[in-house]
């Protein structure tokens, strides 16, 4: 019976089209604010990032665009490069992981596509190791004050909150690393930039730990991205923040999760880093994106902003004021789905507005509806919002990283999918395309084909 299905699996991976299907729910193009120019007004934004956003890449010059892949070594400072030259930067992912030691930072850049093919995944080289993870255990730092008590590093460094400074202090003392280069452990950082289009990548993170340390992906001032179909999981501080002045931005069919390499700080994603920061920025949609295993709170917390969250899959058991409206902030909250187990799916501070809208569902009872307050929140912009019963179903299938598998080698597709960092116990099925770990027929496992 495995060889036979292992046949049939081959023989479908060859027939494949270089992107796999897509929801009908997916427009398969910019939508929500980062296509405006105004919170309130229905403005447009011509986002094109590099001039193209699939795969294979047409109309933009043979020049603008280049195409890497992993050379087994850090990659840190030749994918920067390339980000600074080209226009498209083709990330291809059938020569394995894109090893990155330390955060990629770009800065006023503008007009860029990053784009992954063939299983793309950015993964960091420094991770928490169980040494590490031991020694914190054993010096109670997961019972430490997070708001107070903290001293001086050996280094010299003042930090304020106890368990902070426990966490540094003992990684010091375990790595000798006196510099603490390993808290620039995350991938892109990006400042003060605007219309860039990232797709179809995977994000894979040293852990989350209470260090104060990077985020996998950071906007900070950036402005008309488009952040879709892409996989972010044990960023070291944040799986993907967006703060300081950035705005006009959209995140759709992206999956957040955290796995045991994760410590303490399971905080997926924050707009806007203080109260302080500046009114009538962060302006942002959310849709169609998955929150699953590991995470616990930011889902996302926002301040400031006007936030968009539409058709939102959440299925993080435990989770903790999982979508979280704080200072001055507007949400407007449509369609979402959250499932069994999660703990709490709302709680707001110092919101100016927030639209819960009945077409919502939350299927642990034992929680109440949230009210809406404030004005009647509205985005610039059309959009229908699907049903939320098709939502767990529809996200689970179609969102991450599922777009532009190539079948030109099947047992390399096979391979991406069973030896990347952090990948173990993911789903597919027979079209190449990450799955719920429910679904039901042929499914790949590890490398393993089974029936369920």
């Amino acid at each position: 019976m495995k060889l036979r299905l292992f046949g049939l699996l081959s023989a479908l991976l060859l027939s494949m089209t270089t992107m796999g299907q897509t929801s009908i729910y997916d427009l398969q193009k910019p939508f929500g604010f980062c296509t405006r120019s105004s919170r309130t007004a229905d403005i447009p934004f011509d986002i094109t990032g590099g001039g193209c956003y699939a795969y294979p890449v047409s109309g933009v010059s043979d020049g603008d665009v280049i195409t890497l892949t992993s050379n087994g070594d850090d990659m840190r400072s030749e994918i920067e490069k390339a980000i600074k030259k080209y226009k498209v930067i083709i990330l291809d992912g059938s020569h394995g992981i894109f090893n990155v030691s330390s955060t990629i930072s770009s800065n006023g850049i503008s007009g860029k596509t990053i784009l992954g093919i063939n299983d793309a995944c950015l993964c960091t080289t420094w991770y928490a190791t169980q040494e590490i993870i031991d020694a914190l255990n054993a010096a109670g730092v997961p019972s430490m004050s997070t708001s107070g008590g903290g001293g001086t590093l050996s280094n010299g460094t003042q930090v304020k909150e106890q368990a902070e400074f426990n966490t540094r202090q003992i990684i010091i003392n375990i790595t000798g690393d006196e510099n603490e280069d390993y808290r620039k452990s995350g991938i892109f950082y990006f400042k003060s930039c605007n219309n860039m289009i990232i797709r179809n990548l995977k994000f894979v993170g040293p852990g989350s730990i209470d260090v104060g340390g990077a985020d996998l992906v950071s906007f900070y001032g950036t402005k008309n991205c488009w952040v879709d179909h892409c996989e972010f999981s044990d960023g070291m501080d944040g799986n993907f923040d967006i703060t300081q002045k950035s705005d006009f931005n959209t995140v759709s069919w992206c999956t957040f999760s955290y796995s045991d390499h994760s410590y303490m700080h399971q905080n997926t994603n924050l707009i806007g880093s203080s109260d302080s920061e500046a009114t009538g920025y962060l302006n942002t949609t959310f849709a169609f994106n998955h929150w699953g295993e590991g995470c616990r709170a930011r889902m996302p917390m926002a301040r400031v902003g006007k936030i968009h969250m539409l058709n939102n899959y959440y299925t993080c058991v435990n989770g903790n004021n999982c979508i979280n409206p704080r200072k001055s902030s507007e949400f407007l909250v449509e369609g979402n789905y959250f499932d069994t187990g999660v703990k709490k799916c709302y709680s707001q501070t110092g919101a100016s507005a927030v639209t819960w809208s009945d077409s919502n569902f939350i299927t642990e009872k034992s929680q109440s509806k949230p009210s809406s307050f404030g004005g009647t929140v509205t985005v610039p912009y059309t959009y229908e919002v699907a049903e939320a019963s098709v939502v767990p179903t529809e996200v689970s299938t179609y969102a991450g990283s599922t777009l532009y598998l190539q079948a030109e080698d099947p047992s390399a597709i096979t391979a991406a999918k069973t030896g990347t960092p952090g990948r173990d116990n993911v789903y597919y099925n027979l079209a190449g395309q990450r799955v719920s770990k429910n679904a039901r027929g042929i499914l790949i496992v590890n490398g393993k084909l089974i029936m369920k």
